[in-house]
């Protein structure tokens, strides 16, 4: 048995080589000086290569932002972004009109559907102290029958997230924030309402762990056909079957035994992808993804006629006001507001 314990491990690459349903995993981890009054970083970017900065400088990178680091204005269509930040600020803004902050453990979940653009600015809101961020992207695949959905935004809060802490039997804490899909008894919040997460047949679940050192922790069978990612990020090694481990590892394992994982010496985090394959082929090109290439062929023709919906922001790269406040604007005016920090118990 020990054997089919792991079916493959690979080094981690920038972005995380992902299985359907998934299509693309980014882990950003940045150390983030202090902010400037535009919320960008308090120190010269000379000599980088701004607009399209993803070398690390100084410790951090300013991706595709300018003037502050981040993601401008770029559009989507057929499949949606999971956004699960660990610690660090996120704006949202998106050519429906919806708007975001969200920070230190909240979750965006956007259906880009029949396609939609947004911004995804990292703004740098402490002017006293460092900014330091760190988050997942990910990106999971819907269905020919959705990928024309409409639209869709929606907020997972931190602390709406179950987080589950137990103990082994020797004691040792395992923590488990439940992104997606169900565990130990406890759901997830509801994922938008056209994704392949929102049928339980599909089997999709997104967590991240934490185990303390030492600990154990076992990943129930589910069946013999999902796939199913463990990316250890950060630690010393796991342990798996008889398979020793090291960090900054991708492992590869079947979705229909009881896995069970032994940390290292040390503390270690990894995030776990599984759901059932959406069994149709696939056709990507640059933002979109679709069934076959004339749909992307069609996909880029539909964004030149009506930008979906055009742009309403005055700038590519919009921010929201200085502060830590936490909000969602959607498309039908609602607005929610969360106070200004919440301890995920996640955060480095």
């Amino acid at each position: 048995m020990a054997e089919k314990e792991v079916i493959r491990v690979e080094r981690l690459g920038f972005p995380f080589a992902t299985d359907n349903p998934f299509l693309f995993c980014a882990h950003h981890k940045d150390m983030y000086p202090k902010g400037e009054r535009d919320l960008g970083p308090a120190v010269s970017l000379s000599g980088r290569n701004l607009g399209n900065d993803f070398v690390i400088k100084n410790g951090f990178r300013m991706y595709h932002g300018q003037r502050v680091p981040g993601f401008p204005v770029h559009p989507h269509r057929g499949f949606e972004t999971i956004t699960a930040t660990i610690q660090g600020y996120v704006d949202h803004s998106d050519s429906l009109g919806a708007a975001g902050r969200y920070c230190n453990g909240d979750v965006q979940w956007m259906t880009a559907g029949s396609g939609c653009q947004h911004a995804e600015m990292f703004p740098l809101v402490h002017a006293d102290r460092e900014n330091p961020l760190e988050l997942f992207q990910i990106w999971l695949n819907l269905p020919a029958k959705d990928k024309l959905a409409q639209p869709h935004y929606r907020m997972l809060w931190a602390e709406d997230i179950p987080v589950i802490t137990s103990r082994d039997a020797a004691g040792k804490a395992r923590t488990v924030r439940l992104i997606a899909g169900q565990w130990d008894g406890k759901k997830a919040p509801d994922p938008s309402p056209a994704s392949w997460a929102t049928d339980p047949n599909n089997h999709v679940r997104v967590l991240l762990i934490r185990m303390d050192p030492g600990a154990e922790l076992r990943i129930p069978a589910v069946t013999s056909t999902i796939s199913r990612n463990l990316y250890f990020y950060d630690g010393d090694k796991i342990v798996i079957g008889t398979k020793e481990i090291g960090p900054y590892s991708r492992v590869v394992l079947p979705g229909g035994e009881d896995i069970s994982i032994h940390a290292g010496n040390a503390r270690c985090s990894l995030l776990l992808l599984e759901g059932e394959p959406i069994n149709e082929p696939i056709a990507r090109y640059g933002p979109f993804v679709m069934n076959t290439p004339e749909e992307i062929q069609e996909a880029y023709r539909d964004f030149r006629l009506t930008e979906f919906g055009g742009w309403p922001w005055d700038v590519l790269d919009p921010v929201h006001d200085i502060g830590e406040n936490r909000f969602a604007r959607y498309v039908d005016g609602h607005i929610e507001e969360r106070r200004s920090y919440h301890d995920t118990g996640l955060e480095e």
